[in-house]
Parts: C-alpha cells; sequence; structure tokens
C-alpha cells in the first residue's frame, strides 16, 4: 500500500466532514435515518470508512436517546481505539451497557493508558469483573495503574515501551526489534537501563538507524533525560513536555525503576483538558462538558451561584449603610454600578492572568511581589484613564463639579483593589493547596463589588454630596 492510501485510510473522506473537520449534518442525518429504518447495513457502509476519532464523535453528536440504536447497528466498529477517543460521559453510558468480558477484549486490544481510561470509572464490582476476565499480564499492569491517584503519571503512563541494557550493540538492539513480534509498535525512542533496571539514558530511532551495529548502546545514547516520577500531577507532567520539548519520556517508581513511559500524544490531550477545565472553574460552570448529566450540572452550577448569592448579598448591605445618602441625591443610585462593574471587569483581567501564570509555573514565589507590583502599575494606569474618562463625562452630562471628582476617584480607588485582590487571592488559595481557578472569581467579584460600592458612596458621603 502506497503512502498515499496509508493517509487516505487514516483520516476521514473529506466529503463527509466540513472545511473545520467536523461531520457534515446531513452525513449524521443520512446515518440517523438509516437506523431509524432498520437498515443498519445502510449505516454500517456510511459509518465504516471513518477514522475511529470521527466514529466516536458521531456518536457524541447523536441523540441520547437513539445512540443504542446507532451503536448497535456499527457493533462491530466500535472498538478500543473508538472508545479511546470519545467523551468520558459518552464512553462510561456504553460501558455501562457492554459485559465485562466485551469490555475486557477492548481494553485487551489497547495501550495501558487507554485502557485505563476506559475501566477506571466503571463501578468497583464492574471492574473486577473485567479484570479477572483479562490474561495475568493485562490484568497485573491495569491493577498496578488504577493503584496510582487519578491524574497521575502512574495513570497516564503506558507500559508498553523498549528498554535495553547499556552493553547490547546497534545490530543487536535491530535485531531483537525485528525478531520479536510481542514488541510495542508505538515508540520513538529506546531507553536503556542498568541491571537493576534504573533508566541511564535514551537513545533515538533516527540514531540507531544511522549508527554502525557494532557501537554499543552507552556509545550513543543520550545520558541527559527528563524522568517523570510516578506519583505527578499530569499537568507538571504537561508542563516538563512543554518545558523541554519532549516526544516521550520515562516514568520511574519511588526506586526509580523504570515502569513505564508517557507521550507526547497523550500530552497534547492533557494540555487541552486542563486549559478547559481552569477556564470552566474560573465561571463555577464545573466540568462544562454537554453530555453531563443535566442534575449533576444543576448541582455543580448552583452550588456556586448560591455563594455568589451571599456575596451579592454583602455587597447590597454596604449599599444598604448609604440608603440615606441615595435617598437625598439619586443619581448616585445611577452611576454607583458602573464604579463596580468597572472594577469587576479589571479583577477578572487580572486574574485570569494570574491564574494561568500558576497554571504555567510562570509565577512563583520568588516573582510574586514583582507581580504584585507590575499589576497594581497597571491597575493605577488604567483607573486613573478610566477616571479621567468617566469624570470628564459625568462633568459633561450632570454639570456637578464633586459628583465628577467622586466618580473618578472611585474609579481608581476599585481599579487597584481589582488589581490587588486579582492577584494575592489566587496567589493565596495556590498557597492554601486550593486551586486558584475553582473558587478565586467569586471573591475577586465580592471585593470590587464591595469595594466599589463602598468608595464610591463613602466618597460621595464625605463631600457632603447627598446634603
Amino acid at each position: 500500500m502506497s503512502e498515499t492510501e496509508l493517509h487516505e485510510e487514516a483520516i476521514a473522506p473529506e466529503s463527509q466532514l466540513d472545511e473545520d473537520d467536523r461531520l457534515k449534518p446531513e452525513f449524521v442525518s443520512a446515518v440517523l435515518e438509516a437506523v431509524d429504518q432498520g437498515d443498519d447495513e445502510a449505516a454500517h457502509a456510511l459509518v465504516a470508512p471513518l477514522h475511529p476519532a470521527d466514529i466516536a464523535d458521531l456518536i457524541e453528536l447523536v441523540p441520547s436517546e437513539q445512540r443504542a440504536d446507532v451503536v448497535t447497528a456499527i457493533s462491530d466498529l466500535i472498538d478500543g481505539d473508538v472508545l479511546a477517543e470519545m467523551n468520558d460521559w459518552v464512553r462510561e453510558a456504553l460501558v455501562d451497557a457492554l459485559e465485562p468480558h466485551q469490555v475486557a477484549d477492548i481494553a485487551a486490544e489497547l495501550d495501558t493508558d487507554d485502557a485505563v481510561a476506559i475501566i477506571e470509572d466503571m463501578d468497583v464490582e464492574d471492574q473486577r469483573e473485567v479484570l479477572r476476565a483479562l490474561d495475568p499480564d493485562d490484568r497485573a499492569a491495569i491493577e498496578e495503574a488504577l493503584s496510582y491517584p487519578e491524574e497521575s503519571a502512574g495513570r497516564l503512563m503506558q507500559r508498553e515501551l523498549i528498554a535495553v541494557p547499556e552493553h547490547w550493540t546497534v545490530g543487536h538492539v535491530l535485531d531483537y526489534l525485528r525478531g520479536n513480534d510481542a514488541l510495542t509498535t508505538d515508540f520513538w525512542e529506546i531507553f536503556v537501563v542498568d541491571p537493576s533496571h534504573k533508566p541511564i539514558g535514551t537513545c533515538e530511532l533516527s540514531w540507531i538507524l544511522r549508527t554502525p551495529r557494532g557501537i554499543t548502546m552507552s556509545d550513543v545514547m543520550k545520558r541527559e533525560q527528563t524522568l517523570i516520577p510516578v506519583d505527578m500531577d499530569q499537568e507538571e507532567v504537561a508542563l516538563r513536555f512543554q518545558k523541554y520539548a519532549l516526544i516521550s519520556a520515562a516514568v520511574v517508581d519511588l526506586s526509580g525503576r523504570l515502569v513505564g513511559m508517557i507521550t507526547v500524544d497523550d500530552i497534547v490531550h492533557i494540555i487541552s483538558q486542563e486549559a478547559g477545565e481552569d477556564i470552566l472553574r474560573l465561571s463555577g460552570a464545573g466540568e462544562g462538558d454537554i453530555n453531563e448529566p443535566v442534575l449533576l450540572t444543576v448541582k455543580t452550577r448552583l452550588t456556586w451561584l448560591f455563594v455568589n448569592l451571599g456575596t451579592a448579598i454583602l455587597a447590597a448591605s454596604v449599599v444598604g449603610l448609604f440608603q440615606g445618602e441615595i435617598a437625598k441625591f439619586a443619581l448616585l443610585a445611577v452611576l454607583m454600578p458602573i464604579v463596580s462593574g468597572m472594577g469587576g471587569n479589571a479583577g477578572t483581567q487580572t486574574l485570569a492572568v494570574v491564574v494561568r501564570a500558576i497554571a504555567t509555573n510562570q509565577l512563583t514565589e520568588s516573582n510574586t511581589i514583582r507581580m504584585i507590583l507590575r499589576e497594581l502599575r497597571i491597575a493605577a494606569a488604567n483607573g486613573a484613564s478610566l477616571g479621567l474618562a468617566i469624570g470628564a463625562g459625568t462633568m459633561l452630562i450632570y454639570g456637578i463639579p464633586w459628583l465628577a471628582l467622586v466618580i473618578g476617584m472611585a474609579m481608581v480607588i476599585n481599579n487597584l483593589i481589582a488589581g490587588l485582590s486579582g492577584v494575592l487571592i489566587p496567589v493565596t488559595l495556590d498557597r492554601l493547596r486550593v486551586d486558584p481557578a475553582v473558587s478565586s472569581a467569586v471573591f475577586v467579584t465580592m471585593m470590587t463589588d464591595v469595594m466599589g460600592f463602598f468608595s464610591f458612596l463613602g466618597l460621595a458621603t464625605l463631600v457632603g454630596l447627598g446634603s
């Protein structure tokens, strides 16, 4: 088969994809129509040419009440590669509908990391049944992976790798690779280990192919390598891959022995997943997955909405302290939301930058003070600019100098509060081992609302605008 034919077989036919590589609505409708008419053969013929990732997308796009019928029609196309590409919620529902021996057959086809992703969300009893149905080697590998913490390198790694002793020659390695059909086929580098199976170097395949057969691995290998502890959080693993431009990396246990490897294709997924989680956590929207059960979504969002309700009541209580002044001078009620709203926007900008800096290790204890001073300078400049603008506008519209001065000064004060809280709140939460992406936004909004109302109404009372 030619390289072109291999490429065409590896992707979905262009006629079934739009310009963004999404399945066309008319194609999805054609599959559903065939299934509804009981023509499983036609549905199978439509889906068969698709790449596993596109088959997974198709099942996700189908309404939940019709998924079972679609899966039944194309059941022989639903293999481990399709499940590995599938959305977690959709995959969990599909796996629940399969018999344990069917899940075991699928898991046996996959690398350890993909098999673990399928099995880890199952009930404990179902997990045991699936593991009992696996052969001893696969069962031992998956049980070991499941023993590691969730979202750790141990869960993410695959045990299928190539490791050779340093005294082997390049020729010995080539003969070993070509003569052993049981070896994994997906690898980019070979790990060199000492007699205790601790990694002492790596060797890219390109080096081996270009090196004479008589050269030993100890002479061709690269001794500098990035080792991943088995209990390292997957987000930290992703940062190491990004920082050191890794294609794959060895995973070691607590004694330093080689137990697996992580490849860049898994890291791409982790980076996307973690970035999405941080964005959604900032809004308190939970996982934000459109396939997530409605009741679970309601519970997650409602929790943070109640917290927001509490902070809104606190802000309202500050306004209540000045209700006499507002009653005497109604313009205060008209203008005060501008101060709090602009402060909230400024705080959100700072918060987004700081949370990202924490997540990517750009912000650490060594440069926190510098970051605070930087954001305060930015907040002062923005506050002064906005203060002049709103002050001039207020003077132009209402012609009251003291009102223009008060709202301008309040805008500066609240922007400074926004900049300061946008840094200090997430940094403090991070120091307390609390995810700053989850709860920072609530507290920053509270600070800008409370201080926005207090600074504006307090200054107005101080200069006697309501007198």
